[in-house]
């Protein structure tokens, strides 16, 4: 089955480089970047420290934030208001703040919208192929990280 893979390290450089102009068609939000969730997601379970006890989660006001049973940070979109506050209680960067927009995106991963053949678009619209749309597993010998059953993230993980 085929699966979005991100190199997330890549995605990263093209951002600070100014060269990530990645779309996205997801239907149910004007202007939606989808991409700025799957990167939330990739980052929370592949580079979150997962700390024990966890600073962006006390600090947030309107409890948006909380650990799902794998111990992954998990935010609810309709719950946050988009104070920063968790960004800024996380010592080590991990939230990044311009995810999180007070209107979520969202990303389907473009489930039953392709036509046969066809990559969704952020895949078609990505430099340097840093989003691709292929049959890739997880291999954690080459930094390849499993993230739900529809997204494979490549990059330096954190590890205890």
């Amino acid at each position: 089955m085929k699966k979005v893979f991100i190199d997330l390290d890549l995605l990263d450089k093209l951002e600070e480089d100014g060269d990530l102009k990645v779309q996205c068609s997801y239907p149910y939000h004007r202007g939606n970047d989808g991409v700025l969730s799957l990167r939330e997601l990739a980052s929370y379970a592949v580079i979150c420290r997962q700390c024990e006890s966890a600073n962006c989660i006390s600090a947030c006001p309107t409890e948006a934030l909380e650990k799902d049973a794998e111990g992954i940070l998990r935010r609810y979109n309709m719950r946050c208001i988009s104070c920063k506050s968790c960004a800024m209680a996380c010592p080590f960067g991990t939230i990044y703040t311009e995810a999180l927009p007070f209107f979520a995106s969202s990303c389907d991963y473009c489930i039953d919208r392709l036509a046969p053949g066809e990559a969704p678009l952020c895949v078609r619209t990505s430099p340097d192929e840093a989003i691709q749309y292929a049959d890739v597993e997880a291999d954690e010998s080459k930094e390849m990280y499993k993230v739900g059953d529809h997204l494979v993230v490549k990059c330096k993980a954190w590890k205890r």
